[in-house]
């Protein structure tokens, strides 16, 4: 490792947080002092959060209730049918599965308008707390085929929990960082559970349950001069990443890398060096991009890929206009929600893997002065995504599920949240747009586009983490601080 001199802590301060909140530079970041009444009427930990918007984060103090939608429900209008597959009578498989799946949801809409004379959507927020809470202390026999995924599920869980404004008990803190540090490798890094060999997967989810956590205690399990040395163990000549030693290379990996390293301050100059031209390598002639160069585009690739590059402040190594086409043909006309690639079925994970991309697409072509971009909307049908999850994806006794049908579960629960979030919130410099549908109730916390937590633990981590050295660094208070990676 190159011993290169890191700028004074003062100047990392300044230049990482321009990195990780703001990071295609060009615009200043907005600062809105919070009014004592809105302090006392919202209770998020911080009072200060980020919402994405096209040329900076912005720090604000969301309103004490959100804008509501007074249009007509979209997938209620009598001219919505028309929506619906047309296979031209040549069946193929992938149409008649597409076809049973749009029966199923005209099902739920017009019980839905059935049984409401004026249709309010309402997202069950008790009995999604209940279930989430549930599965913190205690889970099911069919949650033993995640025996390896149980950092996930703690990060899961608690960002539904932060999503819903729910606060974690001090107790339930302080057990689920005692766990987190068993699943934690001595050779760096975390596994799936205590004892279990680390990988890059449960390492992103464990570090990011612990900063939803954000508490000295939560910080301070992270080893992150081993986390360091685990990260070099897996990365290759060309940029790439392994998930784990011995293990396979794809995008994720390079994505959970870059999250982590970049959340506890301990990215040197040659981590990732050559990543961002490996990761534009995975981008096909589709737009989206694949899990190595020359696969198919999917969809929780192409989030990893894209916020990868976001933190890398590399993000115009893609052909973005060609990854916006791409993104935003995803979504399902007649069902509202996404697939996660061509000729798929909807899916409610990809309510934030593939929403998800459009804010950081939005900033990415505004800094470049794209002057089509909305100033209040997303490129997608926000009321479209929204209904779809409200109607769709909650099961009646809580939690949140892939499509009608099937089961629910912490994982859809977590990214049909995330999703709800980003559909719900706008934000646009010093302007903000929130649309809530359905009740006032129904407003979720902004996330972080790029993490996936909340903006405000964002944040916290960051400026905790720029106390420290960054492990094998010295730090040199009298050295001009280094320049920030350019695109």
């Amino acid at each position: 490792m190159d011993r290169h001199i890191l700028p004074s802590l003062r100047a990392r301060k300044l230049s990482l947080l321009q990195q990780l909140l703001c990071p295609m530079g060009g615009g200043s970041i907005l600062v809105t002092r919070c009014p004592k009444m809105c302090r006392e009427s919202y209770t998020p930990p911080a009072a200060l959060l980020i919402m994405a918007s096209p040329s900076s984060f912005t720090y604000y103090c969301p309103p004490s209730s959100s804008p509501v939608w007074s249009e007509p429900l979209y997938s209620l209008r009598p001219e919505h049918a028309r929506e619906r597959l047309q296979d031209d009578s040549v069946e193929t498989v992938t149409s008649i599965e597409q076809a049973k799946v749009e029966e199923k949801i005209q099902d739920v809409f017009s019980s839905y308008k059935f049984n409401h004379l004026v249709p309010r959507l309402i997202l069950q927020r008790e009995k999604h707390f209940h279930y989430l809470k549930r599965g913190l202390r205690q889970l099911t026999d069919a949650y033993e085929c995640l025996d390896a995924s149980r950092p996930w599920l703690c990060y899961w869980i608690l960002h539904s929990l932060e999503l819903l404004d729910e606060p974690i008990p001090q107790m339930v803190a302080t057990d689920v960082c005692q766990f987190l540090e068993l699943c934690q490798s001595p050779e760096g890094g975390f596994g799936g559970g205590p004892g279990q060999y680390p990988h890059l997967a449960p390492t992103y989810a464990a570090v990011n349950a612990l900063c939803i956590i954000g508490t000295e205690e939560a910080y301070d399990v992270i080893n992150r001069e081993k986390l360091l040395q685990y990260l070099y163990s897996l990365k290759q000549p060309d940029g790439s990443f392994l998930m784990h030693v011995g293990g396979e290379v794809d995008v994720r990996s390079a994505y959970c890398a870059a999250s982590v390293a970049s959340l506890t301050n301990i990215i040197t100059p040659d981590l990732f060096e050559g990543t961002a031209e490996w990761i534009a390598r995975c981008q096909n002639w589709e737009g989206g991009i694949g899990g190595v160069p020359g696969m198919e585009a999917h969809g929780g690739y192409t989030f990893c890929g894209l916020a990868a590059l976001v933190i890398l402040k590399k993000e115009r190594s893609l052909n973005l206009k060609s990854l916006l086409q791409w993104v935003t043909s995803r979504q399902m006309r007649f069902e509202g929600g996404f697939q996660g690639r061509c000729n798929k079925l909807v899916d409610g994970c990809y309510s934030f893997w593939q929403a998800g991309l459009l804010p950081l697409l939005h900033r990415a072509l505004h800094a470049q002065g794209d002057p089509a971009l909305s100033m209040s909307h997303w490129m997608f049908h926000q009321q479209a995504l929204q209904e779809y999850i409200l109607m769709c994806c909650q099961c009646p006794a809580g939690g949140l599920l892939d499509k009608p049908g099937k089961s629910r579960d912490f994982y859809h629960t977590c990214y049909c949240l995330s999703g709800l979030s980003i559909a719900q919130h706008f934000g646009s410099g010093a302007m903000l747009h929130d649309v809530v549908l359905g009740v006032p109730e129904n407003a979720l916390q902004p996330t972080h586009p790029v993490y996936n937590i909340g903006p405000d633990k964002v944040i916290q981590a960051t400026m905790h983490f720029l106390q420290k050295p960054v492990p094998g660094f010295e730090e040199r208070e009298d050295e001009a601080p280094a320049q920030p990676a350019t695109a």
